[in-house]
């Protein structure tokens, strides 16, 4: 009984938030330690599924390093990276496009289409979508977004279709380039004015102390990012992430949430509760 009391107070407590975001877009970024085990993957297509379910406009924008990766090494090419981002020759990107827009994008739609969601499965080469350039020469086919092309992903959302996008992207002169799923989910939620990004991850959010996850910090004004990097709060690889998270902001999105995308149903805790789940980055002071 209490679990069924439990239930329903969470709805109840879901309603405010379920009327806030109906007919508003919400990017999610889904990688990494979160894509890993079916279990925790059926439980983020559920969560999204429900949201397509309630009205809220979903757009959601993977990666799939570990799979690159084992792909790599079955095919005898070794995996290189360069402060934390794969050096990717034109052989790599390649891989990269089979493996992210052919396999991963497939599997995610399949799944969603199996809990009756509508979802077409897309990459950043299709209409032109995400333009781009090197990085770094050091880096090789590892893509800075140059433009932003919303109208594939906004076609599709105007007729009921949950986008599914592989971080893959090109160049007019056709090449392939690998593209940092954090930086692709934040410039196509600024490109589409969003409500909210969240950006799912392996540890809880921004914690004040990194030793202690009961140091997790709320809330976080755009502003008060400098002295936190100053101060060390904000540091190593959490650096480039909270500048997507501030990119974003900039760029018209009202706010970005960075989370553990480990729990179940984390989504759903961040989104649609009192308490949240992770930290909330947002404009002003």
């Amino acid at each position: 009984m209490i679990g069924k009391e439990a239930q329903a107070e969470f709805l109840l407590e879901a309603m405010p938030y379920i009327e806030k975001y109906q007919n508003k877009i919400l990017v999610i970024k889904y990688g990494g330690n979160a894509m890993l085990g079916d279990e925790l993957k059926w439980s983020v297509m559920r969560d999204l599924t429900i949201l397509q379910f309630v009205g809220i406009k979903v757009v959601l924008i993977h990666g799939g390093g570990p799979e690159i990766s084992q792909t790599l090494k079955r095919m005898g090419i070794e995996s290189r990276f360069v402060n934390g981002l794969r050096y990717t020759d034109s052989e790599t990107a390649e891989v990269v496009r089979m493996v992210l827009a052919g396999k991963v994008n497939k599997e995610l739609v399949h799944m969603l289409g199996s809990l009756g969601a509508k979802s077409l499965g897309i990459c950043g080469i299709d209409g032109n979508m995400l333009l781009c350039e090197k990085e770094s020469e050091e880096l090789g086919f590892v893509g800075k977004i140059k433009r932003v092309n919303t109208e594939l992903i906004e076609n599709a959302l105007n007729v009921g279709y949950l986008p599914v996008i592989s971080t893959v992207g090109y160049d007019d002169d056709g090449n392939i380039y690998n593209v940092n799923a954090d930086t692709a989910a934040s410039a196509v939620a600024g490109a589409l004015q969003a409500e909210s990004l969240i950006l799912m991850t392996d540890i809880r959010g921004l914690l004040r102390n990194k030793d202690s996850e009961d140091s997790l910090i709320k809330k976080v004004y755009v502003s008060d990012i400098p002295s936190l990097i100053k101060d060390g709060v904000i540091s190593g690889g959490m650096i480039p992430k909270v500048q997507c998270c501030k990119d974003a902001i900039r760029n018209g999105v009202n706010r970005v949430f960075i989370h553990d995308g480990r729990v179940k149903h984390s989504i759903l805790l961040e989104l649609l509760s009192d308490e949240g789940l992770g930290t909330m980055f947002v404009k002003g002071d």
